[in-house]
């Protein structure tokens, strides 16, 4: 028996298909809490679930804490240069051992002191010499590790024993951005904020042209040409394609701040912005000089931890001028979300409304629309 209502399954079946034949998702599955814990089952505990790029991570003993699914997770970096998902759990009376991101020897838990090595595991704990076979045990209280996956530059997690193949999983993602040669970016910034709206509205925004001239008319409209066709892809993604006057990544008033150009790209490629969705959580601009994306984190129904990365080629870090221009970049990114971030959050007030209906799709929307019916089909259960 299905967890959500009648009314909204059929409002899910109603959202498959491309953009020209399918209905928006129904704005229940944006405020209802019931959709929000199937979403962390069925989107975040199974598949394959975007952690941003591997340079995060740089050094031995680089840490981060994450939630995936309602699942406290630490990943770090151990002695040996190999990056590790394990549980962020103590085994002893279950703390969670690490918060935010550091660097550190040894993983230790605040409540007693159980340490933890880069691998998961356990060390030492402190007054347990007199705890009958605990010596023994201790091999068996290490703590539990997920499967992560590195492509292309970036890192997945699953929390499946079993997952899918990760290679089927993105499909055709590294032959589509192959030219951009991601896996040579250098992260360059990395910025954490929160929005108070759906992690899905928020991903929608970044992957349509449809509101450009409305919400960014004094900013950045003015830099897009009327995009491509959504590409036709094979996996867990969705993107397209459009020409830019100038580049991307500026505003046109800070046009002669412009970095070099990426070394793969030529033609028409190096004209324009490729915007991409790595479903669920994971939204790529690729552009000329620069890639800028954003990582997404559920943090119920009405709020998203979000977190803003620029990356560019090495050898970008050595032009004159390097901070001026880069500074440049950071600004035309921050305004365009500072301009996104307001309507973001009325639109989730909007979709509260029991007067909310499901739209249709503009021919400006492909990316959005693919998503509806990958999101669809899994929470109907058809992948």
């Amino acid at each position: 028996m299905s967890r959500l209502p009648s009314e909204l399954l059929d409002g899910l079946r109603l959202s498959l298909g491309d953009w020209s034949t399918a209905r928006t998702l129904p704005a229940g599955c944006y405020t209802s809490a019931d959709v929000y814990d199937l979403e962390q089952e069925v989107l975040f505990r199974r598949g394959w679930v975007g952690l941003g790029r591997s340079d995060r991570w740089k050094k031995p003993g680089d840490y981060a804490a994450v939630d995936i699914g309602g699942t406290p997770v630490v990943v770090v970096r151990d002695g040996e240069g190999e990056l590790r998902a394990l549980a962020n759990v103590c085994s002893h009376r279950s703390s969670q051992i690490v918060v935010g991101q550091g660097n550190a020897e040894r993983l230790r838990c605040p409540f007693h002191y159980w340490t933890y090595d880069l691998d998961g595991r356990l060390m030492a704990a402190p007054s347990m010499g007199r705890t009958e076979h605990f010596k023994s045990d201790m091999a068996q209280l290490c703590l539990a590790s997920y499967r992560l996956a590195e492509r292309h530059g970036f890192v997945l997690i699953s929390l499946e024993d079993e997952p899918p193949d990760v290679d089927e999983w993105l499909g055709d993602l590294g032959a589509t951005h192959q030219d951009w040669l991601l896996g040579e970016l250098v992260t360059t910034r990395r910025r954490e904020f929160t929005v108070d709206c759906n992690w899905k509205g928020f991903a929608e925004v970044f992957n349509e042209y449809y509101h450009l001239p409305y919400v960014h008319s004094s900013s950045i409209d003015d830099i897009y040409r009327q995009p491509d066709d959504g590409d036709v892809v094979d996996g867990a993604f969705a993107t397209q394609f459009g020409l830019t006057d100038g580049t991307g990544g500026l505003l046109a008033s800070e046009s002669d701040k412009v970095l070099p150009r990426m070394s793969g790209l030529t033609g028409r490629q190096a004209q324009g912005v490729r915007y991409t969705w790595l479903f669920p959580n994971v939204m790529i601009a690729t552009g000329a000089e620069a890639m800028w994306m954003y990582e997404v984190y559920p943090d119920g129904p009405g709020r998203t931890k979000c977190a803003q990365v620029v990356a560019v080629p090495a050898a970008s870090l050595n032009v004159a001028g390097f901070e001026e221009k880069i500074n440049a970049y950071y600004q035309r990114f921050d305004v365009a979300i500072d301009e996104d971030i307001p309507v973001l959050e009325q639109q989730f007030l909007g979709q509260k409304s029991p007067e909310a209906k499901q739209g249709r799709y503009s021919h400006l929307e492909p990316s959005v629309a693919r998503f509806g019916d990958w999101y669809a089909r899994r929470l109907l259960n058809l992948q």
